[in-house]
């Protein structure tokens, strides 16, 4: 079927220029006003207010003409007139950055709609002028120009835009803060051209003024922005990107996450764990495995805090709320002299400044969960954002609650022994197929509050503020089994584990001259955990009863005061040179008592750590990008000075073709040490090093690969590999003993052994190596990429042995298929994951010991550390989002639809053990089977 004739009416001869853009015609739309009764077809009544008003209105008159106006308006704005006129004919209007106003059908409508404009206009031999000519000869040359971009409708910074000087060779990209320096413009009419993912491309034309002070760009969105498709070449507008010029950077855009299923709602931290190189098997975590690394080798910041505890409610939810995030980036390894303080990964995030032009309210609503926002200006220099979120018990809780009551239980040994990253004994904590949730009061709860103050165009100051806890409740009552005793018996376990972040910076960034940029923050993070779990009950075996009465608690607490200042020079027009210093003062507890007697672990420490760093970003040629540089850390309870050396580079053969490398050293002074309980789970808790049993951690990254990039695919390889030292693991054994693992839960029989129950640190090396092939379609309807890793993760501890073992992390085969299709206002998703199965430690017998105080503990003999594999991991994701839109065309929020686990594939997460009369009791733990969600998402105003 031929395609509808496209009608345009342009009154007179329209030239689109700065001055008469989508502003003006915004303006023109609130300060005209219409008095007047109109019959006739709707096409009609659009020609009649492009002549009359001199405003582009472009339309399908077929369309248009079976649709009849019969409205008598009274001094209506024009804005009002259009807005209702759409509305009774379920259209919508839209205004681009030239002032032309497209009526459409459907949102798809506009990239075509353009297209055939552009061609009607071609062939009327009519050529619109992007600017107006220059008023003035020119009368400065070769100046440095500086400025700003923002968003148009908010005010908020977009850093990453592009800046381009049209003629001259002459690019540049915003930093953090959305500024940017040019040096070498040619004249003071020179035109300018910006680009941002996500917005209307622009251009604009330079004046005298522009070089008395910094200037300030300003992009309206782009309906694109909406449909997933892009119109900047080069651009990508994927919820997730790789930096094709950057060495193992990932980008995220934080308004696109609601396209991908998830369990609770929009999750920044789970996001990342789609692209290769990060583990999408952890169900139970949001944190960051990346590259073989572990989370708490992972730095994370939120508008420069340090951020120790990244997920909520067993990791379904992050611990960031996308509503109060602007952008964020994880830099996968071979990261900048800038950042320090982990072995294998940073991500920063950055929060959104608050609306600084008007009013919005928002949320979303999940069957997990309630999300509000709020942000408005406050006067002329100021803003300020507050979001919420908090979980509530509904139909989806109940669902993952009943997790507790679905394990497996055998006499079998097998399975791994814990989630060796969960906090406080994650999802896990004893629960089996005998086991029944008495109180299911877990929830979560954050708040986020951030002030900008802007006091001039080179200064702002910010007060960002994070607070975020969980109660988590796994209490339960547990009826053992009638087959391992001849009348059974009961016990009653107490679970309940308490913990959450609290963090908080205030910020001063300033451009005191044209080529430096300052940023200088003042910190505090905060974070604890609190877990008392104990076991009370009777057993009845051969009429012998048994009273179990025994417990653990666990205490963890972390300060962190922190100043930090980072600079940008801009020496010349192919180099910067980028400095800084820092300085964190850190106090760590950590107390583990037994049967509320025996203190096991007594761990309180304090440390300063304070450096600077310096880097060179310098381009020699036009096809080389090389970044060296070195930081040096000292270390007070160590009192030594560690000197970190990186370097970077990317030469582009092509245009199309990179080749690019990173190397360098990265030192590790606060860690997250696993204490082995082979039994009931891994735990974590936090320790600083010293200089004697707790090393400071040491990494050396290699890294290399290329990259082929068109307008609408990437192929991207990365090949890595980490040398890794310092390594520590923490046991409870027995003095003078060989190996075992205890059992804190229960009662058993079997011979005492006398002897003592001691704290081990083990400490050990370990390296990480694999490579990552990475396929993405960027642009187009059909959007999305296919993913395969293979990867090997080992360490070596002496007490283990003297060979290397599989690192719990360790996953050879991780292959990740994401597919996101764009039709009007649905968006579909599909994401495939399949891995090979984590490595485990299982048990092989028992034994029983007695501690100085009487009591008896029966303790797991284990096999070789990590021998056996759980089964392969897979599962399939789907999600559906219908956006919901405004008149005008803006995007008022959306539903969305999420089914993971669609096939139901149950995958295996751990096992327990329970020892009863000396045979070992398996209880499997799985994750999630299918589970359905639904999110509303609403702005309000």
């Amino acid at each position: 079927m031929k395609k509808k004739v496209l009608f345009v009416f342009v009154a007179c001869s329209f030239v689109c220029s700065l001055s008469y853009g989508q502003q003006t015609t915004r303006e023109k739309l609130k300060s005209i006003t219409i008095d007047h009764f109109f019959t006739c077809a709707l096409d009609q009544l659009m020609d009649t207010l492009a002549t009359r008003y001199n405003i582009p209105i472009v339309f399908e008159r077929d369309s248009l003409h079976t649709m009849d106006v019969n409205e008598h308006f009274f001094v209506e704005s024009l804005k009002n007139v259009l807005q209702q006129v759409c509305r009774e004919n379920r259209l919508q209007y839209w205004i681009e950055n030239d002032g032309t106003i497209y009526i459409l059908q459907q949102p798809d409508d506009l990239p075509r709609l353009k297209r055939q404009y552009q061609l009607q206009q071609l062939s009327r031999n009519f050529k619109p002028a992007k600017l107006p000519e220059p008023k003035h000869p020119p009368k400065h040359f070769m100046f440095a120009l500086t400025g700003r971009v923002t968003d148009q409708n908010t005010g908020e910074s977009l850093p990453g835009a592009t800046v381009k000087i049209r003629g001259a060779n002459l690019i540049s990209q915003t930093n953090t803060s959305g500024n940017f320096t040019i040096l070498n413009i040619p004249s003071d009419t020179s035109v300018v051209e910006v680009s941002y993912v996500g917005y209307q491309s622009d251009i604009f034309r330079l004046d005298s003024n522009s070089v008395k002070g910094g200037v300030s760009f300003s992009l309206f969105p782009a309906m694109n922005n909406t449909l997933n498709e892009v119109n900047i070449a080069g651009k990508k507008s994927g919820v997730l990107n790789t930096d094709s010029k950057k060495v193992s950077v990932l980008q995220l855009s934080p308004a696109m996450l609601d396209k991908l299923p998830n369990i609770g709602e929009r999750d920044i931290m789970r996001a990342f764990q789609l692209m290769p190189g990060i583990s999408a098997t952890n169900e139970s975590s949001s944190g960051a495995y990346v590259r073989g690394g572990t989370p708490d080798q992972n730095l994370v910041t939120f508008d420069g805090f340090t951020v120790y505890q990244v997920d909520h409610l067993y990791g379904f939810f992050s611990a960031f709320n996308s509503n109060a995030v602007r952008d964020v980036e994880l830099y996968k390894g071979g990261y900048s002299a800038k950042y320090g303080g982990r072995l294998s990964s940073v991500t920063e995030i950055r929060g959104k400044d608050g609306n600084k032009k008007e009013t919005s309210i928002g949320g979303d609503l999940s069957l997990l969960s309630t999300n509000v926002y709020a942000e408005a200006p406050i006067g002329s220099k100021s803003s300020a954002l507050v979001a919420f979120r908090r979980s509530y018990q509904g139909p989806l809780y109940d669902k993952l609650f009943g997790q507790f009551n679905t394990a497996t239980t055998n006499t079998n040994p097998g399975g791994r022994g814990g989630p060796a990253g969960g906090l406080g004994g994650g999802m896990g904590g004893g629960r089996g197929g005998f086991a029944n949730q008495t109180t299911p009061s877990s929830y979560f709860y954050d708040m986020n509050a951030k002030y900008t103050y802007t006091p001039s165009s080179s200064n702002t100051i910010t007060w960002s503020l994070y607070n975020g806890t969980d109660r988590l409740d796994n209490s339960r009552e547990m009826t053992l089994p009638s087959f391992q005793t001849s009348s059974g018996g009961s016990l009653n376990i107490n679970d309940d584990t308490h913990y959450g972040n609290l963090g908080t910076s205030i910020k001063w960034t300033t451009s005191p001259g044209r080529k430096l940029f300052g940023s200088t923050v003042a910190s505090y993070s905060g974070f604890f955990s609190d877990r008392n779990r104990g076991t009370t009950g009777t057993i009845v075996d051969s009429s012998t009863t048994t009273t179990i009465n025994n417990g653990i608690l666990e205490n963890n607490r972390l300060k962190d005061f922190s100043l930090k200042s980072d600079w940008e020079w801009q020496t010349g027009s192919k180099m910067k040179v980028l400095f800084g210093g820092f300085a964190t003062r850190q106090a760590i507890d950590y107390t583990f008592t037994q049967n509320d007697t025996t203190t096991l672990i007594d761990q309180h420490n304090t440390g300063i750590t304070a450096g600077g760093f310096t880097e060179l970003d310098i381009n020699p040629t036009d096809n080389l990008h090389v970044q060296p540089g070195v930081r040096a850390t000292y270390f007070s309870p160590t009192g030594k000075l560690y000197t970190e050396p990186r370097l970077s580079f990317t030469y582009k053969l092509t245009d199309k073709f990179n080749v690019k490398g990173a190397t360098g050293r990265f030192y590790q002074f606060t860690n997250r040490v696993i204490r082995e309980d082979v039994a009931g789970g891994d735990r974590n808790f936090w320790v600083l090093a010293n200089n004697s049993n707790i090393p400071v951690g040491t990494a050396d990254h290699f890294i290399g690969g290329f990259s082929y990039e068109t307008n609408d695919y990437l192929f991207d390889v990365e090949g890595y590999y980490k040398k890794l030292n310092g390594l520590t693991e923490y046991s409870i054994r027995q003095q003078g003993g060989g190996g075992g693992a205890p059992f804190m839960g229960g009662g058993g029989f079997g011979a005492a052994q006398t002897t003592t129950v001691t704290e081990n640190f083990y400490n050990g090396s370990g390296y990480a190596k694999g490579i990552e092939f990475l396929l993405q379609k960027k642009a187009g309807m059909y959007t999305g990429w296919i993913s395969y890793t293979l990867a090997e993760a080992k360490n070596k501890f002496d007490n283990y042995g003297t060979d290397y073992f599989a690192a719990n992390q360790d996953i050879r085969h991780e292959f990740k298929s994401i597919n996101m299709y764009h039709w009007q206002r649905w968006s579909f998703a599909a994401t495939f994951i399949f891995s090979t199965g984590h490595p485990y430690t299982a048990p092989i017998g028992t034994y029983t010991l007695t501690t100085l105080d009487g009591g008896k503990i029966n303790y797991l003999s284990v096999s070789e550390k990590n021998a056996e594999r759980l089964p392969a991991y897979h599962r399939l994701d789907l999600s559906a989002t219908y956006d919901l839109l405004k008149t005008d065309g803006s995007k008022r929020g959306s539903i969305g639809f999420s089914f993971f686990n669609v096939y139901n594939h149950v995958n295996t997460w751990y096992n327990e053990y329970y020892i009863r009369n000396n045979q070992v009791i398996t209880t499997t733990v799985k994750y999630l089977g299918f589970t359905p969600n639904i999110t509303l998402s609403l702005k309000i105003k």
